[in-house]
């Protein structure tokens, strides 16, 4: 059995001297592979060293929505030449829009559009961070596709409606779910995950955020999302085995890991 977490933030602080602790957990686990994603382009060099410490991690380069009063077009260069610079950076992200935070949609809106333009010219996937603005993300991304073409990448840490979620799966996006959907009152999160199909699912840990039950409450590490799979089999009626295979493969395909 081998598991991906396809989005976690291990350089945190919150892991300072733990790290290898924490990865021989998560191997006990049976993840075999670790995407990490970038809040801002500043992180890269701490990534980059635990890229260069564990062979299992491949990263990504971008500027969160929250982050986006630091957006310039500087910022965009910086992106687009750290993604270029080593091999193991397989996604443009996180971007996308949280209107949950933040009002200021407009500046949010240039910064996804332009890393959505850094995407399509190194041929990359994006990872989206998407929280009251699933609306506002699509719209996006059908007025850019429609312009510049074609963009592959994951809604991560999904939390939409059935109806919001069948939106970015017309658009040919992965849909990724966290711990989450382990929560009791997660309805309608679960109903998602039962109706994406196996070949567009991915699961995830957005460590050291939103722990699953059974660990909720407590501090989120890459091992947990063995928790995640098994809610999500479970929800969709398949085997443990199933699921992870399917994630697997599905990471392995997004974001040209091989393992």
């Amino acid at each position: 059995m081998q598991l991906i977490d396809t989005h976690v933030h291990i350089n945190f602080d919150v892991f300072n001297g733990e790290l290898d602790e924490i990865r021989e957990r998560w191997r006990n686990a049976g993840v075999v592979h670790l995407v990490h994603s970038c809040v801002e382009p500043e992180e890269f060099t701490s990534i980059k060293t635990i890229a260069d410490r564990y062979r299992e991690v491949s990263f990504a380069v971008g500027l969160h929505p929250l982050d986006t009063e630091k957006w310039t077009e500087e910022k965009a260069n910086e992106i687009y030449t750290l993604a270029k610079s080593d091999a193991r950076v397989v996604a443009i992200g996180e971007t996308g829009l949280d209107f949950y935070k933040a009002d200021n949609q407009e500046q949010q809106r240039s910064a996804f559009e332009a890393q959505l333009e850094i995407a399509l010219k190194l041929n990359k996937p994006v990872i989206i961070h998407c929280r009251e603005a699933a609306e506002a993300t699509a719209e996006v991304l059908r007025d850019f596709m429609a312009r510049r073409g074609k963009v592959r990448g994951v809604m991560h840490c999904w939390g939409g409606t059935p109806t919001e979620t069948q939106w970015f799966l017309d658009l040919g996006f992965y849909i990724s779910f966290s711990g989450v959907v382990t929560f009791k009152a997660a309805k309608q999160v679960q109903e998602s995950a039962m109706m994406v199909e196996p070949s567009r699912l991915l699961i995830e840990t957005d460590c050291p955020f939103l722990a699953p039950v059974p660990m909720r409450g407590k501090r989120n590490e890459p091992a947990y999302v063995l928790h995640v799979a098994e809610q999500v089999a479970k929800l969709r009626g398949v085997s443990l085995e199933t699921l992870c295979q399917e994630t697997t493969q599905n990471a392995c395909e997004l974001f040209g890991i091989s393992l």
